[in-house]
């Protein structure tokens, strides 16, 4: 499946001091960049460091000094740790003309850094284009890897996987395990409370919201005959808990998917898909509106809904970081305020 599918089906089915080192290129030379809070180096003792992953468990000996990432969000920790990764995935959904985003573009000016190699992982992992970059470490902690993917990496260099299940890993558990990996774990603690106090300062602006339930769905305009839910398990449900929303209880009552992160719903049970606020991914803003069944959602009926059809704005929900999270908040937190201003 490609990275776009990918996350059509888990939308449908994200200042430093200046470093003069640069992005080496993919096929030889340079370094990650490195300008850390612990002034451009890993901590005291931060090595060797064993992480435990879905596949096993991954030792470094020593500090990475190339740093590689797949998947969704590994390359935005690193960077907001200060390293600035020699190769990482191409974003092509939500991307810029970089395979990048605005706010990984905007931490890699602060830090003096050169764009990564991107690769394509539209087909797959592309393990020829990783091992040009001749890493001496691969992050995949938000990836969907499997045991294949991981053995066959681990060859290359090695790999710090997901923890637990593929796609569902918090922003929080990937900062700490890419905190590990780099030799940076007070740095991940540190940028990750700073990344809190950014979040409550934001929702304090915003007090409507606080306690009010929520559902996050999608509809597509291919398909409008039912809606996919996302449960708690899922990271847009996690970022939205963090605002002060509660997970309508309706969310895990139709639940029949225990431990999937999204399960579907017949457009003609949308009325029963109750909650103060709902928010809904589509590919087109009236999709849901106009629809005479999914128009029946209680939310949507009373206009306490937010639609979601930026691609890169998007992406701050699925794969929220510390650095896509401050667009997240300027983008969604005014939309849901006056959502939960019309709740019931």
């Amino acid at each position: 499946m490609t990275r776009v599918l990918r996350l059509l089906a888990v939308l449908v089915s994200g200042m430093l001091l200046l470093s003069a080192c640069s992005t080496g290129p993919a096929s030889g030379g340079g370094s990650s960049a490195n300008a850390s809070g612990s002034g451009g180096t890993a901590e005291a003792g931060a090595f060797p460091v064993t992480i435990k992953h879905a596949f096993g468990q991954t030792t470094i000996d020593k500090e990475p000094t190339r740093v590689a990432t797949v998947g969704w969000s590994d390359q935005d920790m690193a960077l907001s740790l200060g390293v600035v990764p020699v190769g990482s995935t191409k974003i092509t959904y939500g991307g810029n003309g970089k395979g990048s985003t605005a706010w990984f573009d905007a931490k890699l000016a602060e830090l003096g850094g050169t764009q990564p190699t991107r690769w394509d992982e539209n087909d797959g992992i592309p393990f020829d284009a990783i091992a040009k970059a001749n890493p001496d470490v691969i992050l995949a902690t938000n990836s969907g890897l499997t045991q294949a993917d991981y053995d066959k990496l681990s060859k290359i260099a090695p790999v710090v996987a997901y923890p637990e299940k593929a796609w569902t890993t918090p922003w929080q558990t990937s900062l700490s395990m890419v905190g590990q990996a780099l030799g940076r774990p007070a740095a991940a603690k540190k940028v990750e409370q700073e990344t809190v106090d950014r979040i409550r300062t934001a929702v304090d602006q915003h007090p409507a919201i606080k306690g009010k339930s929520f559902i996050f769905a999608a509809a597509m305009s291919t398909d409008t005959s039912k809606l996919s839910v996302y449960t708690s398990v899922d990271n847009r449900v996690r970022i939205l808990s963090e605002l002060g929303l509660t997970v309508a209880p309706v969310v895990e009552q139709l639940n029949t998917s225990k431990g999937a992160f999204y399960y579907d719903v017949s457009a003609e049970r949308a009325p029963k898909l109750t909650s103060d606020v709902a928010m809904i991914y589509s590919d087109a803003k009236d999709v849901v509106t106009k629809d005479k069944l999914l128009s029946q959602m209680p939310a949507v009926k009373r206009g306490a809904s937010v639609v979601v059809t930026n691609e890169p704005e998007a992406g701050t929900l699925s794969t929220p970081s510390p650095l896509s999270i401050p667009t997240l908040l300027a983008t969604y937190l005014p939309q849901l305020d006056a959502a939960a201003q019309k709740a019931g």
